[in-house]
């Protein structure tokens, strides 16, 4: 009785290689969709304004560097400075965002002290104020110090960074044992050397995916930068594209706003290619005890 229900329960089982077969073809099903809407957006920025009033296709037409050459010679938008500053505001972002959140995870790691727990809990805890409810006195505080239209605002803030160190802190627990910063402090090492010699490099999963995810984070922002710059040689991409969008009917040009954002997504698809392998290994590392 028992091996005629183990093999009719076989049976209706399916197999390793069917259940693979399944998963690929869900996987691709999904990575198709994600990526068709990247395919429309290209397709539409090589098109011209009177194609984009005709309807939808899915044939690239022949427009792509007359659409980018009216883009960087409009006289009302200073798009690679726009470039230069979301590059630079978001590179900056990335790397004292990451830095900063891995200091605080190593000293909540690796230090016993009083209202340690207590810290932790009011670190978590600022994750849940959205930054819309912080604006209005963010905003005063600037016009207080003299910091408005300036980059300084939005580099500064995104150091403490809650959702950054969560993570650095989940990562050194599975990932960096104490008895090797216990070796490192017998053999002389200060904390700061610990730190950046031992702790850093056995990081560098978690930074890099941290990096990345900050890297993009800064570079979509919109809301903030929208509030704080005010100079048009100081605004970042999102912040000129919607002041192309929002141009007057008579010159506005679809076609100039897809290129603009096709141009301004490009970065953060570059980005994702040559750091793809590096984020995978840097969130399953985070996500399995050690």
């Amino acid at each position: 009785m028992t091996e005629k229900y183990g093999e009719r329960k076989t049976g209706f089982s399916l197999s390793v290689g069917a259940r693979r077969i399944i998963a690929y073809i869900t996987l691709i099903v999904f990575t198709l969709l994600c990526l068709f809407w990247f395919y429309l957006l290209f397709v539409n920025a090589t098109r011209s304004k009177a194609q984009l009033n005709q309807g939808f296709t899915l044939i690239p037409s022949r427009y792509a560097l007359k659409n980018l050459y009216n883009l960087f010679h409009n006289s009302n938008l200073p798009i690679l400075q726009g470039l230069l500053n979301s590059f630079f505001v978001a590179f900056c972002t990335a790397a004292l965002s990451t830095y900063f959140s891995a200091m605080t995870a190593y000293a909540i790691y690796a230090y016993d002290f009083r209202f340690k727990k207590a810290v932790f809990t009011f670190i978590l805890a600022i994750m849940m104020i959205p930054t819309q409810v912080t604006a209005l006195g963010f905003l005063r505080l600037l016009r207080e110090i003299d910091l408005m239209d300036s980059f300084i605002p939005l580099i500064v803030p995104g150091i403490a960074a809650p959702a950054v160190f969560f993570y650095m802190k989940q990562y050194m627990e599975s990932n960096l044992p104490k008895e090797l910063l216990e070796s490192a402090r017998i053999d002389g090492a200060g904390e700061l050397r610990t730190f950046n010699q031992i702790v850093i490099p056995l990081m560098k999963p978690a930074t890099a995916v941290q990096g990345v995810f900050s890297f993009v984070a800064s570079w979509n922002n919109y809301f903030v930068p929208a509030l704080v710059l005010k100079t048009d040689v100081k605004k970042t991409l999102p912040i000129l594209i919607a002041t192309l969008r929002s141009a007057d009917f008579l010159k506005f040009d679809m076609a100039q706003v897809y290129m603009f954002i096709f141009m301004a997504i490009l970065p953060v698809i570059i980005v994702y290619i040559f750091m793809g392998r590096k984020i995978v290994a840097g969130l399953t590392s985070g996500a399995v005890k050690g």
